[in-house]
């Protein structure tokens, strides 16, 4: 192992910052419970998570006002002031897209979540005081303060990479799950009786099967947004509601009526042959 795993392993353990992060996860999720604001800072119309596609526009200009700091002279310092500046706008937006996923985090993801959000805080409040110095004249103390915000970002950046990368965070959870191309038999249609609902196995994949009289709908079990199971959760209104997130998914298509999900769920064909519920992948 080495030494930035083992120092991330530490994060991971360190209980105390659950002190901070559970009241956070909270007021954040309060805040957020309105479905228009979750639909917008979750990326749900987009069909991929909001926060990293956020995230290339403050390192970007952050890290190229750098650039123009160290070696483009004179001439390139409104560039550089600007680049600040512009990051510094672009980083409220970005901090706001990823509480909303950190919200849904808990144990080691939640405990790395925090020391990623105060690196970038900490990047964030170093770049204004950077663009405040700038702006008064002080312009070696705005470079200090802007090397010093990048090598914050780059420990906040380093431990995003990490949430997602290695360990799945806000990940599609169903990226592999096809579904079979020939009709495969997951239940006994004895065993659904109208208006009830069943997780069945077909193929290599589990599906949550719901009957509406002789009408059958599936869709894979899985939660997109974080793995949840689906037959556990609510079934009303044509929808299903994850229990772990509340991520909402209209069973006629798997689309989504509300986030923190951003990718829709896969759904698949079913019918009814010889007292057997058969499905398969959609076309």
């Amino acid at each position: 192992m080495g030494m930035l795993d083992a120092l991330v392993g530490r994060l991971e353990r360190w209980e105390a910052l659950d002190t901070v992060g559970q009241p956070l996860a909270k007021a954040v999720g309060r805040v957020v419970a309105p479905t228009p604001v979750r639909n917008l800072l979750s990326g749900t119309m987009m069909g991929h998570p909001l926060h990293p596609m956020l995230t290339d526009i403050p390192i970007g200009a952050w890290t190229m006002s750098a650039v123009l700091d160290l070696v483009g002279g004179e001439q390139a310092e409104r560039a550089a002031d600007l680049l600040v500046a512009a990051g510094v706008a672009a980083a409220v937006p970005t901090a706001a897209a990823g509480l909303n996923d950190w919200s849904d985090t808990q144990g080691a993801e939640s405990r790395v979540g925090v020391v990623h959000a105060a690196a970038n805080s900490t990047a964030l409040v170093l770049y204004a005081a950077s663009l405040v110095a700038r702006c008064r004249g002080h312009r070696s103390t705005g470079k200090v303060l802007a090397l010093a915000g990048l090598g914050a970002l780059l420990s906040g950046g380093y431990l995003g990479g990490y949430l997602s990368f290695a360990r799945g965070v806000n990940v599609n959870h169903t990226a592999f799950h096809y579904g079979p191309d020939d009709w495969t038999d997951a239940l006994a249609e004895a065993d659904l009786a109208p208006g009830q609902h069943r997780l069945a196995q077909a193929g290599d994949i589990s599906v949550l099967l719901v009957r509406d009289g002789d009408r059958i709908q599936a869709l894979d079990s899985v939660c997109t947004h974080a793995g949840g199971p689906l037959e556990e959760g609510e079934i009303a209104d044509g929808c299903v509601t994850c229990p772990w997130h509340g991520s909402t998914f209209r069973l006629e298509d798997g689309s989504i009526a509300r986030g923190p999900a951003s990718i829709p769920q896969p759904a698949y064909e079913a019918r009814i042959r010889d007292g057997r519920i058969q499905v398969r992948a959609r076309p």
